[in-house]
């Protein structure tokens, strides 16, 4: 199995929004993600004209679209990265595919784009996405108690952070 991680094009739209709107997968995602076709859109253009700032990333398993991951600059002078929206479709679960791809993505961020440090939060009822989080390396810095409005009740939010130095050769 081969896993690579590019920049989402114009013709992935279809599997982004199939995605983002699976019933296995959109209650784990940010409650403000975007979602509709013209959004992501958007996104894909904002990806493309941003490329140091702003990213949305397709995962492949062996040439097949199987997931997305983005990221956002946080801070500029610092080098910090906002990372997002990790998710893979139910088909390719199982597999580590998230883990291999979270791990391209980390190289790509520190060493093609120069981030000193990525970042991320998790909802804190998502278990299956902090032991993820963990086995790709990521810290877990703190909790935000009752941070988001998510289902019509408050939820927890975990902190995860990962510096290049982390980063096992």
């Amino acid at each position: 199995m081969s896993v690579s991680i590019r920049r989402a094009r114009a013709d992935d739209v279809d599997f982004l929004v199939e995605l983002v709107t699976h019933e296995d997968v959109e209650p784990f995602l940010a409650a403000v993600r975007s979602k509709g076709r013209d959004e992501i859109l958007a996104e894909i253009a904002r990806s493309d004209d941003e490329p140091e700032a702003f990213g949305v990333f397709v995962i492949e398993v062996d040439g097949e679209r199987a997931g997305n991951v983005r990221f956002t600059r946080a801070n500029q002078r610092s080098r910090i990265a906002d990372l997002g929206g990790l998710a893979v479709h139910p088909d390719f679960r199982g597999a580590k595919v998230a883990d291999s791809a979270a791990r391209l993505f980390q190289r790509h961020l520190f060493d093609d784009l120069g981030f000193h440090r990525v970042q991320m939060e998790i909802y804190g009822f998502n278990e299956r996405a902090t032991r993820h989080a963990e086995r790709a390396g990521f810290t877990r810095e703190g909790v935000r108690r009752k941070a988001y409005w998510r289902d019509e009740e408050w939820v927890d939010s975990v902190l995860y952070g990962l510096v290049a130095d982390d980063l096992v050769s």
